[in-house]
């Protein structure tokens, strides 16, 4: 008993219990509501600038020097006049618009390839029109004090211990060799640096994204959650794509009514109704010039047949009564269809009987 009441509650508070219909989930899309993590941008991101980083190093290299040694060779000479600055500032932001292109370049291609393989192609402007409702103080002091702003709390500590102990773990594994660059060279100590900062970087790289895997997953169950849906809303929405059961009963009740007349009115020019003889009445004709075999033009049940027999004395179109054709008839052809072929010679004899009568000759 309590089980039971259990289950009226929530039917009757419209518990959000059910898993979102395809419906429901392109309108949230549309909405721009997806399941998204920030955080597999960012870390493709990072991962990419760093590997393009150590891809094209001597390029980066070749660039760098370049540039200092165009500047300490040929400008301290140089005429200092508007022209030459201009002409200077031109070409030094070519070769930096040259030194950065390849790291911006593979940074947007995995940004747009991330942001792609979470939520496929999606453009809306929902989400970025501006809404008034957005700034009430109370809604927003919920929004700081929900469960969602301290899972988030929560993640971002995650990320900051994990990457403090990766930087912890990388310096004090390098703390011997640190400790040797007072002896090094200028070079060697660029060169030993930047090998520990791109080690360090793919280290944290590939743990905030082994991270942002587990966020998406996160998201994903939360999106599911908030979308969620009642028995109710099911309803609704089923009533809303297909229509209401009432006017849809009331559109094929007018269809049925349309069809009987279009059926009745070519009752007239039917050359026989072959009856059982109360309850099936199937209107036949045949033209041999336009037909290979007799048609059916019409046929009812009960009362149709009664009305069929009732138009065609009206109009003076011959009623014989057989039942076994009759019902074979009935069952096996369907208004407009040609007679079965093994009917062929009841219908035949049915048919010259007719014309005998009428004295035609077809």
């Amino acid at each position: 008993m309590a089980f039971r009441l259990r289950i009226n509650l929530q039917l009757f508070s419209g518990e959000k219990t059910e898993e979102a219909t395809s419906q429901k989930k392109q309108e949230t899309r549309k909405k721009g509501q997806v399941a998204k993590s920030m955080d597999i941008p960012g870390s493709a991101v990072l991962l990419g600038g760093i590997f393009s980083l150590m891809m094209f190093s001597s390029f980066f290299m070749k660039r760098i020097e370049w540039l200092f040694t165009d500047s300490f060779l040929h400008r301290l000479t140089m005429d200092v006049t508007v022209a030459n600055i201009m002409q200077m500032l031109g070409q030094y932001a070519i070769q930096i618009m040259m030194l950065v292109s390849p790291v911006f370049g593979v940074v947007v291609v995995l940004a747009l390839v991330a942001n792609y393989a979470q939520v496929g192609f999606l453009l809306v402007g929902e989400p970025i029109q501006p809404k008034f409702s957005k700034l009430d103080p109370i809604k927003g002091f919920k929004n700081i004090a929900s469960m969602r702003s301290v899972v988030e709390f929560l993640k971002s500590i995650l990320k900051l211990s994990v990457i403090g102990y990766l930087v912890y773990q990388t310096l004090s594994g390098a703390s011997h060799e640190l400790s040797k660059t007072a002896y090094m060279s200028v070079e060697a100590i660029l060169h030993y640096t930047a090998g520990l900062t791109m080690s360090l970087g793919i280290k944290v790289g590939v743990a905030l994204l082994v991270l942002a895997i587990f966020d998406y997953m996160y998201q994903r169950y939360e999106h599911n959650k908030g979308i969620r849906m009642s028995k109710q809303d099911i309803k609704d929405e089923y009533k809303k794509v297909e229509g209401d059961p009432l006017i849809k009963g009331k559109i094929r009740e007018r269809q049925r009514r349309m069809a009987m007349q279009r059926m009745m009115q070519d009752v007239p020019n039917a050359d026989v109704i072959i009856t059982n003889p109360t309850h099936f009445a199937v209107a036949l004709k045949y033209d041999n010039g336009q037909m290979a075999a007799p048609q059916v033009v019409a046929k009812g049940q009960d009362y149709v047949a009664l009305r069929i027999r009732e138009l065609a004395k009206q109009h003076g179109v011959v009623v014989m009564e057989n039942k076994p054709l009759a019902r074979a008839l009935f069952a096996r052809s369907e208004i407009g269809d040609s007679i079965p072929g093994d009917l062929f010679q009841a219908v035949a004899e049915v048919l010259a009987y007719v014309y005998k009568m009428k004295g035609k000759n077809k």
